[in-house]
């Protein structure tokens, strides 16, 4: 479910832009806020607060400027400020939600709100025990993913917010016609960010629209504590083995760039990457023949995608089985957390877990730096 999309915002701009008002406001209905949050390491969104009100950035880098949606947080009854009277008003705490993505689902389990989804892109992949119990009992309904979104379906659902993933796809005006007719929509970025931590970060977001700052504000930097101590570890080894990550698909073999939150991750768990210095902050789109020879030297190769056994990526293409880690044996995959159904609760529950990636990259490169224990979202192929 989790894709890799081309950074854009201008469909959304049909739904608010410019610079948000200034702090004169008038909110003698509004209830006092009490708990605040900042943000540390993600670089896609800022929350501003007032007295009696919270104003939402998202904010798109792009070239030498920042591009800015703005979402008035408003509680529930209360008046609208009349210097944000332009902006797009969300009422919190946010009573349900409709999501796109599964990082989504990761992310409002982790702050405790996962109960309050009832839309999702698709039922296909989810790892939530609780939202396919809510799904088997008729409480979560598909309403379609990006451009196929069921408009009608989510303007009869009155959710509270719609979380979609900012795809440039949607300017097809189907986000224009959602917010027309009252729905709220919020494109989530967490997949821009180029630090694991920076992408958990957006649960911060959540916690804003549900008022529950104070909580997650201490589980983030539980979360964000851990995972410093496990980098310093893992930048501190002396041995720095090469790394290999991903399969080719369809004659391209997409692997991470050098600003990526996956060249982070492996810096981080101290390993050498021969791409960490490369531009960009998705994926390069290199041949088999440039990959080859450092995946012929590799010790270790990270993220087949769905393939569950070295037979099955010998069967893709026999030169696999030349590579180092191929011959002796150190080819994992981020799928031990893979259920019944095919949904990888890596891509699901990783989101708010970084640290717990960490710490198996780790005791895979270096089985000396921390206490014996099983791994978590990796799993050594056999």
């Amino acid at each position: 479910m989790k894709k890799f999309l081309l950074p854009a915002f201008a469909a959304f701009f049909l739904l608010s832009c410019g610079q948000a008002g200034k702090e004169s406001h008038d909110a003698s209905t509004s209830v006092p806020i009490a708990s605040k949050t900042v943000v540390k390491y993600a670089k896609g969104f800022r929350i501003d607060y007032y007295d009696h009100f919270k104003v939402l950035h998202l904010l798109n880098h792009v070239g030498d400027k920042i591009d800015t949606l703005h979402y008035l947080l408003l509680a529930e009854g209360a008046g609208v400020p009349s210097a944000y009277a332009g902006l797009p008003v969300i009422h919190t705490p946010v009573k349900s939600f409709a999501v796109m993505s599964s990082s989504h689902v990761g992310l409002l389990d982790f702050v405790g709100a996962a109960d309050r989804i009832v839309g999702l892109g698709s039922l296909k992949y989810i790892s939530s025990p609780l939202v396919r119990e809510r799904i088997k009992a008729g409480a979560v309904k598909e309403v379609g993913i990006e451009s196929s979104m069921n408009i009608e379906l989510l303007i009869s659902m009155h959710v509270g917010a719609l979380l979609t993933m900012s795809n440039p796809d949607n300017a097809s005006g189907k986000n224009k016609t959602l917010a027309d007719a009252g729905v709220p929509l919020i494109p989530v970025a967490e997949w821009l960010e180029t630090s694991p931590l920076g992408r958990t970060e957006w649960a911060k977001l959540f916690a804003a629209l549900l008022d529950k700052e104070d909580s997650v504000n201490t589980k983030f930097d539980s979360v964000a504590q851990e995972y410093e101590r496990l980098a310093a570890i893992g930048r501190e080894a002396k041995d720095k083995p090469s790394a290999i990550v991903a399969m080719p698909y369809k004659g391209s073999w997409f692997t991470p760039a050098g600003q990526s939150y996956m060249a982070q991750l492996l810096r981080d768990a101290g390993a050498s990457y021969r791409w960490d210095t490369t531009k960009g902050t998705g994926s390069l789109s290199l041949n088999f023949e440039t990959v080859a020879p450092e995946a012929l030297k590799a010790p270790f190769w990270f993220n087949q995608g769905s393939v569950k056994s070295k037979a099955e990526i010998a069967a893709v293409d026999s030169r696999f089985t030349q590579f180092s880690s191929f011959k002796i044996g150190n080819v994992y995959n981020n799928t031990l957390r893979t259920n019944d159904i095919g949904s990888n609760d890596y891509w699901e529950s990783g989101m708010a877990r970084p640290q717990l990636i960490l710490a198996d990259l780790i005791r895979i490169l270096h089985p000396d730096l921390l206490p014996k224990d099983s791994l978590y979202y990796y799993k050594r192929m056999e």
